[in-house]
């Protein structure tokens, strides 16, 4: 099968169209030949050098670590699941392939309204937003503050939290405030004086922040909101300890997942595809997510 994998750690030019062999699915596995897979900043990382916890890195090392595709294998043991079913899911990497297996519990049903771009492009952000702002206890009448607020996770933890009866206030580039206002937040630029923006916007107070930035964000959040029990960050794990607040990590179920669809299946969420690439423009993909500031996600579609 072709995949994109490394070879070596470093650069976007070690990411490179490979020939690896066909995965096979074992007992309580499937088989699904991917039709798109999301570019995830945790991606980047494994390719400059990161091992996702866990997880052991092999070269050659297929990145990716959510899928969108249609079962063309089932394990002994499987149930509610046959050949061609259409679903999405996850898996720490090897999702860059024409075919990945996975537990059957790593996956749900695609609706037919959804395209698989979404499909594909909705797990890893999608339940690190939802993870985060549980974590976080986001709930109806709080005020929360959502750095990086049109990026990957931004955007659908904008969503999530406008849901569960939330304000937002999102920083982000001037160039997406009109984006973030289509979804519903108050946007706000990042820089100098954001920490007074914020208070001019949210003059009860901010109740929880999360941040999917780093370094400035995340010290300013320390200064808008009063308990660091909610405040959290996705991005800027050094600096957790020395300002008190959380580290996050996802925590992916096929339950938490299957909610996520069931809120876009409901048109409260929605996931914005930024650019697509073929499998053989891995390394161009990567280029586009490293540019920061971009809205939505990058994928990578899989004839």
């Amino acid at each position: 099968m072709r995949a994109a994998g490394i070879l070596s750690f470093g650069p976007p030019e070690v990411l490179q169209l490979i020939e690896a062999e066909a995965p096979q699915a074992g007992a309580g596995e499937v088989r699904v030949r991917v039709k798109a897979a999301g570019v995830q900043p945790a991606d980047l990382a494994v390719r400059s050098g990161w091992t996702p916890p866990g997880a052991a890195v092999h070269f050659p090392q297929i990145l990716g670590n959510e899928f969108a595709g249609i079962i063309d294998q089932v394990g002994e043991g499987v149930t509610g699941f046959t050949a061609g079913n259409e679903v999405l899911g996850f898996r720490v990497l090897g999702c860059y392939a024409d075919y990945v297996v996975v537990s059957s519990s790593q996956i749900v049903a695609k609706p037919r309204t959804m395209a698989w771009e979404v499909a594909g492009a909705l797990s890893a952000s999608g339940q690190t937003a939802h993870t985060a702002l549980k974590e976080l206890g986001v709930s109806q009448g709080d005020t929360v503050l959502i750095h990086a607020a049109a990026g990957g996770v931004g955007t659908i933890a904008v969503q999530l939290a406008l849901s569960w009866g939330a304000t937002v206030i999102g920083t982000a580039s001037e160039q997406n405030h009109d984006y973030l206002r289509s979804l519903g937040a108050i946007p706000v630029s990042y820089g100098d004086g954001l920490v007074e923006r914020v208070r001019g916007l949210a003059p009860d107070g901010v109740d929880a922040a999360l941040d999917a930035a780093g370094g400035d964000a995340l010290r300013a959040s320390v200064q808008l909101v009063a308990n660091k029990d909610r405040i959290g960050t996705i991005a800027a794990f050094d600096i957790v300890q020395e300002l008190g607040v959380r580290p996050i990590r996802s925590q992916r179920s096929a339950a938490r997942l299957a909610e996520l669809v069931d809120l876009h299946t409901q048109g409260k969420l929605q996931v914005h595809i930024r650019k697509t690439f073929t499998l053989s423009d891995a390394a161009d993909a990567h280029r586009e997510v490293e540019t920061g500031h971009g809205r939505g996600k990058v994928v990578l579609t899989i004839d």
